[in-house]
């Protein structure tokens, strides 16, 4: 085994070197991960643009929270069984101790936002390292390709979790960038009556009908169902997403909102809302529970994230690859780093 682990680290904002060193050794409690491979999303684009809350990042940083690969070390008081294991780790550093933590609510962590990949080094690199308490090891053939956007899947899980969905029910996503798609796979399992994909880029909203849904429309054509789903799942974060996802639901029906919004984003009507008595939820990241409902389903073959990949690059081309994301190619889905 190799004595030198390579890694990408974003001094500031549009500033990046790959560099080489020696092994990070695991501590009490952590263990080493050789990386199969990371995704880029457009929160690791907003780092390296210095366009994300300087609150949740950390200068400079290895990014790389969407990844997956193999134990290939453990620290003391780790069980040496994990070594081998495929695996994928939970992003957020909860404390585990504060009451949000004690109640299973682990992405509302009380201590402070903690992070890999942009508070603590992430996967952009040879090897990470994480908290051994944080794992979902996977099954010994697991596609770990696939399973490098199971961080996304993990969202998604948190946000069809507070949604409810139920057979039979009449269900709208909002988005279908690699979160929509995600969503479509997983609420198509439950079997609605309805699931209807609303996105404005023609090519991607076809698409979700291969993932599940019964029908793909565009924004223009979503003013005819207005006020006819149980429940909206939004994942574009669009400035004017949430409004829509609640003109879409009918009376007293269920929103969860997952996009990231931007400073501008046009507010949800309160007039609305408290006459149609709807139920609004947020989601940002994923607690403990969802990362399990998503190696579950993915494990099951419920979950299948692969078609979303059209894009890899090794590490040495970061910068071609982190230019994609976000670039509004119809013909770019989820872009992966390959260490």
């Amino acid at each position: 085994m190799t004595s030198i682990s390579r890694s990408l680290t974003v001094e500031r904002p549009g500033s990046h070197r790959l560099t080489e060193g020696p092994l990070p050794e695991p501590g009490p409690g952590e263990v080493r991960v050789r990386v199969a491979a990371a995704g880029i999303c457009m929160s690791d684009r907003e780092v390296y643009d210095g366009h994300r809350d300087p609150a949740y990042v950390r200068y400079p940083v290895v990014p790389g929270h969407e990844w997956s690969g193999t134990v290939d070390a453990v620290g003391e008081g780790v069980d040496p069984a994990l070594t081998g294991r495929r695996t994928v780790a939970e992003g957020f550093r909860a404390c585990g101790r504060c009451e949000r933590c004690r109640y299973g609510e682990t992405s509302l962590c009380t201590a402070g936002y903690d992070e890999t990949g942009f508070t603590r080094p992430g996967a952009f690199a040879d090897h990470l390292v994480v908290p051994a308490r944080l794992l979902h090891t996977l099954a010994d053939d697991a596609d770990l390709r696939a399973a490098a956007l199971l961080e996304p899947s993990a969202v998604i899980a948190a946000a069809v979790r507070a949604g409810a969905p139920e057979p039979g029910e009449r269900i709208a996503v909002v988005g279908a960038g690699t979160l929509g798609l995600l969503a479509v796979q997983l609420l198509a399992a439950v079997s609605p009556a309805e699931l209807t994909v609303i996105d404005p880029r023609q090519e991607r909203a076809s698409l979700a009908l291969d993932f599940g849904a019964g029908e793909a429309r565009v924004p223009e054509e979503a003013e005819e169902v207005r006020g006819r789903y149980d429940l909206v799942v939004e994942t574009a974060g669009a400035p004017s997403t949430a409004a829509d996802a609640c003109l879409l639901a009918r009376r007293g029906g269920r929103v969860v909102l997952t996009g990231m919004f931007t400073p501008g984003a046009v507010g949800i009507d309160p007039v609305h809302l408290s006459l149609s008595q709807l139920t609004v939820r947020s989601v940002f990241g994923a607690p403990s529970a969802a990362w399990s409902y998503a190696v579950r389903a993915f494990t099951a073959g419920v979950l299948d994230p692969a078609p979303l990949i059209t894009h890899e690059f090794p590490l040495e081309r970061f910068a071609e690859a982190v230019a994609l994301v976000g670039s509004g190619d119809p013909e770019t889905g989820k872009v992966l780093l390959r260490p």
